[in-house]
């Protein structure tokens, strides 16, 4: 049978708390549930980006036909790109974001 979790006063009481005991002995994992939240926002930072006037007009013109903003439309093709650059397979045969996770980056 499972230990019964106690109540806590607060947020610090109950880190203190996980710190030191395992929560195996507390519940059974193996009957939990994958949840997905919904609705979740990534966390965004603005930044300041220059382009060519000609390139931005040419964002601009690819976004209107396809009816989306054009910063919409350069976060599409960054993710793509960046995407795709992740999968290139090194000169070892890894591929690239586990080189990267490995030293260190983002």
């Amino acid at each position: 049978m499972k230990k019964k979790i106690p109540q806590f006063r607060n947020e610090d009481e109950e880190r203190e708390f996980w710190q030191i005991h395992d929560s195996t002995d507390y519940i059974d994992w193996k009957k939990a549930e994958r949840l997905t939240p919904a609705n979740l926002k990534p966390s965004v930072k603005t930044i300041s980006l220059r382009l060519p006037e000609s390139m931005l007009e040419e964002l601009k013109l690819l976004a209107h036909k396809r009816d989306v903003p054009y910063q919409s439309l350069v976060k599409v093709f960054l993710s793509d790109r960046i995407a795709q650059e992740l999968t290139v397979k090194t000169g070892d045969n890894k591929p690239l974001h586990r080189i990267a996770r490995k030293a260190g980056s983002r």
